[in-house]
């Protein structure tokens, strides 16, 4: 049974003409027979994909095939196929004539031949993923794979997850590849998260003495066991003791820059923020945010007899009801 086109191409009936040219371009890379040599498998699939592509990268045709009027083979569905309908014989299809009657071949309409909107393209594609100037398919087209150049290394495409403060100062960082081999970079300061970062040449190597390709490095941060990220702002819970809440003091506060003294003002009460500026992480334009630091009042870890006869003398001559500010 013929698979429907937009199925084997893996795109949605609303897809655009530029979405189905990178669908097909990724699929006829990833299973062209000079790929893949010797596996009959792919170049199945390269051949499905083609003439899948036969059908969406012509305007014509796919009109025809959304109203019905043809099949995913490129044949009449509504009248008699004629001289032999088929993918070989003499009616439509992605290999013999159009549906119209023209025959394929060099100047036809099938995706190995010269003429038609999705042909044009498809030679166009394969010329710039293979070097081809003749644009020539698996089947055989006007050059074949002999006038091909040197063709491009695959890029190579990783993930690597970095902490918040490596992301805000930069640094040396040390990935490892599929092949077991490790790569070096420096990770930018004020590095995003999804940024990706292009190592030229650090990729698969090239054939027929074409130049290797690249490593494409996609930057994700780990979420962070202290701070909380809104945006470029960072916010996160500061513990401070009783007697700093009620007379103030002077405390250390981590940031992701390192520790930096903070004033917690006499009389501070838990869920009372103050801000740092500039000590948060970094947004899409490298600008540097805030942290903000929400106090939470501690009692000692230990039970502590004298705090709890002052507790109880205070709750007796001097009771309070806290009110929730608004």
């Amino acid at each position: 049974m013929t698979q429907d086109p937009y199925q084997t191409l893996g795109v949605s009936r609303s897809a655009s003409a530029d979405d189905i040219r990178k669908a097909f371009r990724k699929l006829a890379k990833a299973n062209h027979p000079d790929v893949n040599p010797g596996n009959a498998a792919a170049e199945e699939r390269f051949k499905r994909v083609s003439a899948a592509f036969d059908i969406l990268g012509d305007p014509e045709k796919k009109a025809r095939f959304d109203r019905g009027e043809i099949d995913a083979d490129g044949r009449e569905s509504m009248r008699g196929f004629g001289g032999g309908a088929g993918p070989f014989g003499g009616g439509g299809g992605p290999f013999g004539a159009r549906s119209g009657g023209r025959r394929a071949g060099p100047g036809g309409g099938g995706p190995f031949g010269g003429g038609g909107g999705g042909a044009g393209d498809f030679e166009d594609i394969l010329a710039e993923m293979f070097g081809n100037r003749a644009g020539a398919g698996p089947q055989g087209g006007a050059g074949g794979s002999g006038a091909r150049g040197p063709v491009k290394g695959e890029d190579l495409r990783l993930r690597l997850e970095i902490d918040l403060e490596e992301a805000i100062k930069g640094g040396p960082k040390r990935i490892s590849l599929p092949s077991g081999a490790t790569l070096d970079l420096t990770i930018p300061a004020a590095a995003r998260d999804g940024q990706v970062l292009r190592l030229r040449g650090k990729g698969e190597a090239g054939r027929l003495g074409g130049p290797a390709g690249d490593a494409l490095i996609e930057l994700a941060l780990r979420p962070h066991p202290l701070y909380r990220r809104d945006g470029a702002d960072l916010s996160m819970d500061l513990p401070i003791s009783v007697p700093d809440a009620i007379l103030g003091a002077r405390v250390d506060a981590p940031t992701p820059d390192g520790p930096v003294s903070l004033t917690v003002p006499p009389r501070a009460n838990s869920g009372q923020t103050l801000r740092l500026k500039g000590r948060g992480a970094i947004d899409a334009q490298g600008k540097r945010g805030d942290l903000l630091a929400r106090l939470v009042v501690m009692l000692p870890d230990m039970p502590d007899e004298a705090l709890e006869s002052f507790a109880r003398e205070w709750r007796d001559k001097r009771p309070y009801q806290p009110r929730r500010k608004t």
